[in-house]
């Protein structure tokens, strides 16, 4: 309650000025403006049908209260209706009240007609607003600038250089794919190995390739890639690509489409906003981006993550009823979400028989499907299906060297928690021969030992060595850091230990850890400090919430 009190009290202030007006008005009803709160309050909290429902009510005062139209047309679009928002908007067009989200829809209207001067002129307008002062805004800004003078002039020397990092460089290569360029493919590689994380424009370069007819070299490309560990639109991708369905690749984005260009560039947006929990914000650019390129529907994915992370878990479970079983691996995806969502409505073993009658349905799923189930079946602690899953891939001989020196690891920690320590360690010592400087690999394996008071020196050089090669890992840090602890150094624990908590301030092994070094070096307060806050950390189980108690009663 105190909440919505504050909310109301800021929001009334702020508005002061504009409602004033809005109140000498004798026609006006105050159920508008209390269904206009609810309607901002609902926005506010993520709330997007409910949203849309009360600005619907509070019509009434659109030409009295610019911020009513703008929140309204941001309810539309989170609510699906872009047409219906369009038209909003043109209806508004030659009024004196310009604000972003109306001019960005106006300009990618007249985009989308290939209209750039009109599109250029919507744009314009915002340049002495003081809304290009946002972060983003000014990037929507000079970016869709960019793209509207290289469509108008289709020539690439119009492109100006924004400094924006990642993002220009991402915009330049599809600038320069738009004008068929011959460095296009130079821009695609430099800029993909610039950086792992991203992997989702690897996929654009192999559109670019099937356009220009390089199947096999786009085909290389895709069997380089880790089967295993990959995004879901590379493993589509992919599995595509080896059953020779270059036409379902080619059909999902073409650079030569400026609709196309722009839709990638709000997706780019929208998963900037998620990222940092702007929910609304990335919503209304990832529906723009599906509307402006319906046909590449994967980038519902992203809707249905923000759903679930924002815990409209019905939004979520709507949406994924829009992505077709068609497809394999988005298919595996659908289920995958149910089941998390079940997990979450009712219960670990109703999500774990639902995923498990779905899997034994799919046809025929390739090795990453039956990976990732393994991995599930692993998390849940169903060990033994988890072990047979990845033997019978591990007996395929169908993978790379860092492909199955992880299947022989992820199966090594089955084995070990069965407490089968034989064909555990048995498994990481191959996974290591296999690949050597794998830190996660040297982690457990130094870790488990040391847990068994098996190979003491040995372990511990394994968990330095991990640590040398990851140090800001906070999991290997609280390894190497409870090591010390075992051996009973614990002037070198509480060094660990302490940056462990400063990495992962909110895990509760590592507080617990921390709590019990530093009650060895008789910081007692200190470590009661610690031990109390592991009851408040929200993974906190049952068995470790009983266990610190003690402690905290007792000490060690």
């Amino acid at each position: 309650m105190p909440k919505i009190v504050n909310f109301l009290i800021v929001f009334l202030l702020y508005q002061s000025v504009t409602f004033s007006k809005i109140n000498t008005n004798q026609d006006f009803n105050h159920k508008y403006l209390s269904s206009y709160f609810s309607g901002i309050f609902s926005l506010n909290k993520q709330n997007s049908e409910e949203s849309l429902k009360f600005l619907e009510k509070s019509k009434l005062i659109q030409d009295k209260h610019q911020n009513y139209l703008r929140n309204y047309l941001i309810s539309l679009i989170i609510n699906k209706k872009v047409d219906v928002a369009l038209n909003k908007a043109k209806q508004q067009k030659n009024k004196n009240n310009f604000f972003f989200e109306k001019e960005l829809l106006l300009s990618v209207e007249s985009i989308k007609k290939k209209d750039f001067r009109d599109a250029r002129l919507h744009l314009n307008k915002l340049l002495e607003s003081a809304e290009l002062n946002k972060a983003y805004n000014i990037i929507l800004f000079e970016t869709l600038n960019n793209y509207i003078n290289v469509f108008n002039a289709k020539d690439i020397k119009v492109y100006k250089n924004n400094k924006f990092g990642e993002i220009d460089n991402i915009n330049y290569a599809f600038m320069n794919c738009y004008l068929n360029n011959n460095k296009t493919e130079q821009l695609f590689t430099n800029y993909i190995n610039s950086d792992s994380k991203n992997s989702r424009y690897i996929y654009f370069y192999i559109d670019h390739l099937i356009e220009k007819k390089k199947n096999q070299e786009a085909l290389n490309i895709l069997k380089n890639i880790n089967q295993l560990d990959s995004t879901l639109l590379l493993s589509q991708v992919r599995f595509w690509a080896m059953n020779s369905n270059y036409d379902k690749i080619n059909n999902l984005f073409s650079c030569k489409n400026e609709k196309d260009l722009i839709a990638e560039f709000f997706y780019l947006i929208s998963n900037l906003y998620s990222s940092q929990g702007y929910f609304i914000n990335s919503n209304f650019y990832l529906i723009l981006a599906n509307y402006l390129n319906p046909d590449f529907y994967f980038n519902s994915t992203l809707l249905v993550e923000n759903y679930l992370d924002d815990q409209k878990y019905n939004l979520a479970k709507k949406e994924l009823e829009n992505i077709s079983n068609e497809d394999l691996i988005y298919e595996w995806f659908k289920i995958k979400k149910k089941a998390s969502i079940i997990q979450i409505q009712k219960n670990k073993n109703e999500a774990l028989d639902y995923i498990k009658k779905k899997f034994l349905k799919l046809k025929k799923p390739n090795n990453k499907i039956r990976f990732e189930m393994a991995n599930i079946l692993r998390n849940f602690e169903d060990y033994d299906e988890a072990i047979n899953i990845y033997t019978k891939l591990i007996k395929s001989n169908n993978f790379n060297k860092n492909e199955y020196a992880d299947l022989l690891y992820k199966r090594g920690t089955c084995y070990e928690r069965k407490k089968n320590y034989l064909n555990a360690d048995k498994d990481f010592l191959e996974s290591l021969n296999t690949f050597p400087n794998e830190p996660y690999v040297l982690n457990y394996l130094g870790y488990s030992w040391l847990e068994r008071s098996h190979k003491i020196n040995q372990a511990m050089e394994l968990l330095k060595k991990a640590y040398n090669l990851r140090k800001d890992d906070p999991y290997i840090t609280d390894s190497i850091g409870w090591a010390h602890f075992l051996l009973e150094d614990f002037i070198s624990a509480e060094k660990y230990l302490q940056k462990a908590v400063m990495l992962m301030p909110y895990d509760p092994i590592v507080n617990d850890h921390y709590g019990d070094v530093l009650w060895k070096l008789e910081k007692k307060i200190q470590a009661r400090y610690f031990w109390s806050s592991v009851l408040n950390l929200e993974n906190t189980d049952d068995e470790m919430k009983k266990s610190v108690k003690k402690k905290i009663e007792f000490g060690l």
